[in-house]
């Protein structure tokens, strides 16, 4: 197992506004293991409110505890594989966000970070959190399981009774997933 102390690690944040809180506890033990996080946002969670937050308090918060400044321009984000900036990227992944990076759509600084990062083939951890992964986005999830370099946080069904097609991460193996995948290794089980 990788020790993450010094690991520099690229963190998406997209459209997933309901994950924000847990996965930005993750992020505050991911800095507590002293790795230098880089913070990414899509447009939309950048610019966002939700029922579940405001963006400009998450910006605040994401930016205090990582004590960076969050990239979220394609311009921004484009050097990341070229000025080898990144170790591994982590990404709580939407359907949307995953059916883009599974047919090579890169539109926004989220996939154009995981595409610019791929370049350098290193790891990329998929956090899936997403209302129809049982359904219309399985077909992308299972073309990533089959790309390398993309490795996924354990992830189960969100709700089966009230949401039967949706499958989140659990934030709980975040930090082990990471840590296995700068070793190459897809960490098991992936389903719970």
């Amino acid at each position: 197992k990788v020790n993450i102390e010094g690991k520099k690690i690229g963190f998406v944040m997209t459209g997933s506004f309901c994950t924000f809180k847990k996965t930005i506890d993750e992020l505050k033990k991911i800095v507590e293991l002293k790795a230098n996080v880089v913070p990414i946002m899509s447009e939309n969670s950048y610019t966002m409110d939700t029922k579940f937050g405001r963006a400009k308090d998450f910006i605040d918060e994401i930016e205090g505890i990582t004590e960076n400044k969050i990239l979220h321009t394609i311009q921004e984000v484009e050097p990341i594989g070229p000025k080898n900036m990144l170790d591994i990227l982590v990404a709580p992944a939407t359907g949307n966000t995953m059916a883009k990076l599974a047919n090579d759509i890169i539109d926004g600084p989220a996939t154009m970070a995981v595409k610019s990062h791929l370049r350098r083939e290193r790891p990329v951890v998929i956090a899936i959190s997403t209302n129809n992964g049982l359904s219309g986005a399985g077909e992308n999830i299972g073309k990533l399981f089959n790309r390398k370099h993309y490795y996924f946080v354990p992830f189960r069904q969100d709700n089966p009774i009230t949401k039967p097609r949706s499958i989140v991460f659990d934030p709980a193996y975040l930090i082990k997933t990471i840590e296995e995948a700068l070793e190459g290794e897809q960490i098991q089980p992936m389903l719970l």
